[in-house]
């Protein structure tokens, strides 16, 4: 497809993924910069009023480097909204985003029909991120102008179809930008995506392995130490089904096989806020399958180089 000029330049068909409490305006701008979409969620500007310090950062940087680094490929960057009544910082952090012009919302949970005209007024774009062909066509009838469909494996927050499956039965109806998630860590992976039929391979995991994430060193090890066995998928820890480190678990003093049971009726934020001893993100860390594939901790520009590496080298080998 052709991508819309808001999405240029890249070097890599990557989005780095929006990663709570870890994704920070350092982070974004390596990877902006290394030629790969970066994104923080909103939420991890705290207090609020911090967000609009992210966001001139991040502006600032950008521009700085393109000023020193003249002809260089940088590529956007996305903040991501949570659209939920719980979260009471949205409609101050879309004021914000509105002042800086941001190129790319994501948007989670609801679908965005309300944000959509609002983003698209300052010039920027709407990708909502789904589990379901159910929730795909809430977003396309809500306006929006991506999908990223997060299939099983991903880490924290994820679904469980194949992205086989919905990728194919995405395509049927929607035309537009898909970015794919799930255990995706290498170029190889970011090839087969795109082989797949996206335009974008929705890349995290990797990410929390850098040395530019707020990550506590303990995690980012933890994450090359294990393999795709070591991922739990549980609704325990925030309501909602999601993909954790096991050794976390156990070290929060929790068995990962006999998990207490929880009301699965409810809803992320009121849940997590529920576990007074043991917190979602905090205590027990989110990955996904990817973690056999990563065996080390870089620096961003470093992990985005070997990846683009490793997709031009699987590319040439399947065209000899």
């Amino acid at each position: 497809m052709t991508w819309p000029a808001q999405l240029h330049p890249l070097s890599l068909p990557v989005i780095g993924a929006p990663l709570f409490i870890i994704s920070n305006p350092r982070l974004v701008i390596a990877q902006c910069t290394s030629g790969v979409i970066g994104a923080f969620p909103a939420l991890n500007a705290r207090p609020k009023a911090a967000l609009g310090d992210w966001l001139a950062d991040i502006t600032s940087g950008l521009a700085k480097f393109e000023q020193t680094n003249p002809g260089a490929e940088i590529a956007p960057f996305a903040v991501n909204q949570i659209i939920h009544h719980s979260n009471d910082r949205l409609a101050a952090d879309l004021d914000l985003c509105e002042t800086y012009k941001v190129p790319i919302i994501i948007t989670s949970l609801s679908a965005p029909a309300q944000i959509v005209p609002r983003v698209h007024a300052w010039g920027g774009m709407v990708f909502h991120d789904v589990i379901s062909v159910r929730h795909a066509k809430k977003a396309v009838e809500a306006g929006v102008d991506g999908l990223i469909l997060v299939c099983a494996g991903a880490g924290g927050h994820a679904g469980t179809l194949s992205p086989f499956a919905l990728i194919e039965e995405v395509r049927k109806f929607w035309q537009g930008p898909i970015a794919l998630a799930g255990a995706i860590a290498t170029g190889r992976g970011v090839l087969a995506a795109r082989a797949m039929g996206a335009d974008f391979a929705y890349v995290g995991t990797r990410f929390i392995a850098s040395e530019e994430a707020n990550a506590d060193a303990r995690y980012k090890q933890m994450i090359t130490a294990s393999d795709a066995a070591d991922i739990l998928y549980s609704a325990y820890f925030t309501g909602v089904p999601g993909n954790y480190l096991r050794q976390s678990v156990l070290n929060a003093g929790l068995d990962p096989d006999h998990l207490p049971s929880r009301d699965k009726t409810a809803l992320n934020f009121e849940a997590a806020k529920a576990s007074e001893a043991v917190k979602a993100w905090r205590d027990v860390w989110g990955a996904g399958q990817s973690v056999g594939a990563i065996a080390d901790v870089l620096p961003a520009a470093d992990i985005i180089a070997r990846m683009r590496a490793e997709y031009h080298r699987a590319k040439a080998d399947l065209c000899a």
